[in-house]
């Protein structure tokens, strides 16, 4: 049979507003979303984020169902197909659809392979703009041109002043931001002190439904040697739910997110894993929430009194700022952003990333956290996980796909250049101004986890030597004339020329032995 058009929905498209979904007919038109063993094996995922997309899926079908799309829904059980190309030109041939249409993909990859199918099928190809976004592909591009420096804040101010988010209401002022300033980041690196965090508050949980518990099922069944476990299942799957977890964190959370979103904590007699964190970036990945109403609700909060300004500015400018700039500079620079190798790290990822059994604490408690939850917040992933990554000159291409399989709200618009970028410094400060290294003493002061350990943070050399100063010091030796001449830079480096020339090769030498020794650390 003969169609109009094959609109083709992808697992991180659940929301009703898909543009792909404007002027379906249901006489003429024909919704296909498909489950594929290779996007569960693509990268090695955790079970959680397998599960995540699958349930989230399979009640978006549902309620496309209810609202009368009828999708054609083929599930793993099926088998009929293993990767998505087999499956779209399967139905392109069966249905001989004049026209394919689908939102814009979030993943480089899954374009190019939607592209070549519809290339063998001689078929017409849509792409329309993703308007869950605020900025579009072609608005940032407009943005990014001209030789601009193409940083973050500049980028945040330009979305502020368009969508009037957090400005001041005068007529003569509309173009300033309320309380006078831009970013309170300085603002938002709190610590919890000797006693930690006090009266964590906790996270809405779900009944797991019928159709999540079929989910599991197949998770175990197809999928099971993944890392990660289902145990600890905690997301959101349907937009009632992830509307539940904003109002959730609207009213207990974003008070204390701002002062304490850079402090990590441990803490055998109570959970840590989530602290003041606001668990919407899978909902909002997966378009379960529109980053609009997330917004509205933070600003709301500040203007009822409820929520200090600095911890509003910080939340928003985490969704307004750099969740949007990271999409628009993820199509800005592939597919070169998915092969940069800027220092030329070649060292293979140790397989305790996989498990969390290694000596260094940092690490062991935020890779065993992730593994659990398939959740870590942003400073354990940049500075404990990636830090680690740049500082042990691992390949990147073995660190990025590792942060796509183990974390359920990954999508590689988000997580490569997140990773590529910022953590590794692997496209050399394309949109950043120096690598996000630090000693131990970081951790320490960020943390608890440097109680217990085996490894001293103040010790650079030696059996005792935490890994992360040795190697950082290292790295500033080895890189020294590149560091001392960028600003950003000069001051961490000028530590370097106090060292004498025996100290920089015990550094060196301590340095070699644990680059030679990654597994046993």
């Amino acid at each position: 049979m003969a169609i109009r058009n094959l609109i083709i929905i992808l697992g991180d498209q659940l929301n009703l507003d898909n543009p792909a979904l404007e002027s379906f007919d249901s006489h003429q038109d024909k919704i296909l979303m498909v489950e594929v063993m290779d996007e569960g094996n693509h990268v090695w995922s955790h079970k959680a984020r397998i599960a995540l997309f699958l349930s989230a899926m399979r009640h978006f079908a549902q309620s496309l169902t209810e609202h009368g799309f009828s999708p054609i829904y083929l599930q793993l059980s099926q088998l009929k197909y293993t990767n998505l190309s087999d499956a779209w030109t399967a139905y392109i041939k069966e249905l001989s659809p004049q026209k394919i249409i689908v939102c814009e993909p979030g993943d480089y990859r899954v374009l190019k392979i939607l592209e070549s199918c519809a290339l063998a099928a001689n078929t017409p190809l849509n792409v329309r703009d993703d308007t869950h976004f605020m900025c579009s592909q072609a608005d940032f591009k407009h943005w990014a041109a001209g030789g601009k420096q193409l940083r973050m804040e500049f980028f945040y101010r330009v979305m502020r002043k368009k969508h009037h988010v957090l400005m001041q209401s005068d007529a003569s002022k509309n173009d300033q931001p309320i309380g006078g300033k831009w970013n309170f980041d300085a603002e938002n690196r709190g610590t919890f002190g000797k006693q930690g965090p006090q009266d964590l508050p906790e996270i809405p949980s779900f009944a797991i439904d019928d159709i999540t518990h079929a989910v599991f099922a197949d998770v175990e069944h197809y999928f099971a040697e993944h890392p990660g476990t289902l145990v600890n299942f905690c997301w959101p799957v349907t937009r009632p739910q992830a509307l539940k977890f904003l109002d959730d964190f609207i009213e207990k959370r974003l008070s204390g997110f701002g002062q304490y979103q850079d402090a990590m904590w441990q803490d055998s007699s109570k959970p840590t894993a989530f602290l003041w964190h606001s668990l919407l970036a899978s909902s909002l990945n997966l378009k379960l929430l529109n980053p609009r109403v997330v917004i509205a609700s933070a600003e709301l909060a500040y203007k009822n009194h409820k929520v200090s300004l600095a911890s509003v500015e910080g939340f928003i400018r985490q969704i307004l700022g750099w969740r949007e700039f990271i999409r628009g500079m993820y199509w800005l620079d592939m597919p070169k952003m998915a092969t940069a190798n800027y220092y030329q790290h070649e060292r293979k990822l140790p397989d305790w990333y996989w498990t969390g059994n290694t000596q260094m604490n940092c690490l062991r408690q935020t890779i065993k956290q992730t593994l659990a939850y398939g959740y870590a917040h942003h400073i354990q992933r940049l500075m404990i996980t990636g830090m680690f990554g740049v500082l042990a000159e691992l390949n990147p291409r073995e660190v990025e796909a590792w942060y796509l399989a183990v974390y359920v709200d990954a999508v590689e618009w988000v997580e490569l250049p997140n990773v590529a970028g910022m953590a590794l410094y692997a496209n050399g400060g394309r949109f950043t101004s120096k690598p996000y290294v630090a000693s131990g003493s970081y951790i320490k002061r960020m943390s608890n986890y440097c109680n217990g350990c085996k490894y001293k943070p103040e010790v650079k050399t030696g059996e005792d030597a935490c890994p992360y100063t040795t190697l950082y010091w290292h790295f500033l030796i080895k890189h020294y004339d590149e560091f001392a001449h960028n600003p950003r830079t000069a001051l961490m480096v000028k530590h370097v020329e106090r060292f004498s020339a025996e100290d920089k090769e015990v550094i060196n030498s301590t340095a070699n032995d644990r680059l030679d020794n990654l597994q046993n650390l």
